[in-house]
């Protein structure tokens, strides 16, 4: 098939890439190249459906599956918009897909039109599920939690029950996050909720179940980074928070970390990169600084808010840009991340970037009932606290951090 001189990445990363995670190549390049054969030999002819695959971590990985020579990728995302900006990349590729079954579906991967789907298509061999309420913020209100308790759990335990009910799925993939280690929000609990539940044999019997772990994906829609490049183009300041530390790899890495987790990685278990915490740990404030230099702006620091927007106009013209540091006291928010929690042991899993955690199995039934009803009954009655309870029964180490304040109420 032509297509995989089309899709393949190299191993160099851009000069944006750069400014965050302080390397010239990927991280997890060599281990694609030398293990190309044998993730060929899992993805060449498959079906593979890849559910929110329109995001900024799927999309990449939709483009690295299709130089694989798969038979067919179906890509699921609510977000219509995303899927056609994928469809118009894809297609303008010099050469195009046509030689695979090639399909954007928007559809919630939670809803009944999704099990009439997976009731109506031809077996997918593979699926990789990238849906994801991903932001600590979305734990504001209990409305926002609910919606990221349905999406992250609720809905997942639904869509592995229609994969096997209509006999889909010999291998599953589903990202996680760096919270889910010792989380101590809700978006990091759901995420570990969601670890154990795809590990969970009652629910999910395919033959090969993975999931990862991810630092920071550098200029990902939505990230610190991303809101960086916008601030600057509407000539606001830049925000961050005080004493912050965080790991950092690009698109690309991110597709390929996700790549490796789900054809080499063993079976339930989760990768976690390899990254040593004495040098890939960066303080946000080098981040800023480094942005700002490649933009050729000087920083100047700020505490108060008010003081630093007024002050934009007049330092812009001498080429300076103001940048707020702000106090870590969010609710659910860590001063570092960490992709082991307290028990687990990483392993070697025969890749040079790559280590592995067991998967620790998880009955969601224990709560689901609850969490169903909560989410489906307007009538009711739940806080916040009662859902910070209840998932402390069944996830591991759960020990919720409440400020009282969230990150909306940060600039």
């Amino acid at each position: 098939m032509k297509l995989a001189r089309s899709f393949e990445t190299g191993s160099h990363l851009s000069k944006r890439d750069r400014i965050a995670t302080r390397r010239e190549n990927s991280l997890f390049s060599p281990d694609v190249a030398e293990n190309r054969s044998l993730i060929s030999e899992k993805l060449r002819g498959q079906r593979v459906l890849i559910v929110g695959g329109a995001g900024s971590i799927g999309s990449q990985l939709t483009r690295i599956i299709l130089g694989f020579s798969p038979a067919a990728v179906h890509v699921v995302d609510q977000n219509e918009n995303s899927l056609v900006e994928l469809v118009r990349e894809l297609r303008g590729l010099p050469e195009d897909i046509l030689d695979v079954d090639f399909q954007a579906l928007p559809l919630d991967y939670g809803s009944p039109l999704m099990a009439r789907l997976l009731q109506d298509a031809e077996c997918y061999n593979v699926v990789l599920n990238f849906a994801a309420l991903k932001h600590v913020r979305s734990e504001k209100d209990i409305y926002s939690a609910l919606q990221m308790i349905d999406t992250n759990v609720v809905r997942h335990v639904c869509f592995l029950r229609w994969l096997h009910q209509y006999g889909h799925c010999e291998a599953y993939f589903a990202i996680s996050t760096d919270k889910a280690a010792n989380p101590r929000s809700l978006m990091g609990a759901s995420k570990r909720l969601m670890e154990g539940l795809i590990f969970w044999r009652e629910i999910n019997r395919s033959s090969l179940t993975t999931s990862a772990r991810f630092a920071n994906v550098a200029f990902s829609d939505g990230s610190l980074l991303h809101g960086f490049t916008h601030r600057l183009q509407k000539g606001q300041p830049l925000a961050i928070p005080r004493d912050t530390l965080r790991y950092f790899i690009s698109h690309q890495e991110a597709g390929e970390l996700c790549l490796l987790a789900a054809t080499l990685v063993p079976d339930q278990h989760i990768a976690i990169p390899k990254l040593d915490p004495w040098t890939e740990l960066q303080p946000l404030e080098s981040i800023a600084v480094r942005f700002l230099e490649n933009a050729g702006y000087e920083p100047k620091f700020y505490e108060d808010e008010a003081e630093a927007k007024r002050d934009v106009a007049a330092l812009s013209a001498g080429r300076r840009w103001p940048v707020i540091l702000t106090p870590l006291d969010t609710s659910g928010e860590k001063p570092y991340e960490q992709f082991a929690a307290e028990g687990e042991k990483a392993i070697e899993c025969g890749l040079h970037a790559v280590l592995a955690l067991k998967g620790t199995p998880v009955d969601p039934t224990l709560i689901l009932e609850r969490l169903e009803n909560w989410i489906n009954d307007p009538a009711s009655q739940i806080s916040k606290r009662e859902l910070v309870e209840i998932m402390g029964q069944v996830v591991h180490g759960f020990r919720h951090i409440e400020t009282g304040r969230s990150l909306d109420q940060r600039f």
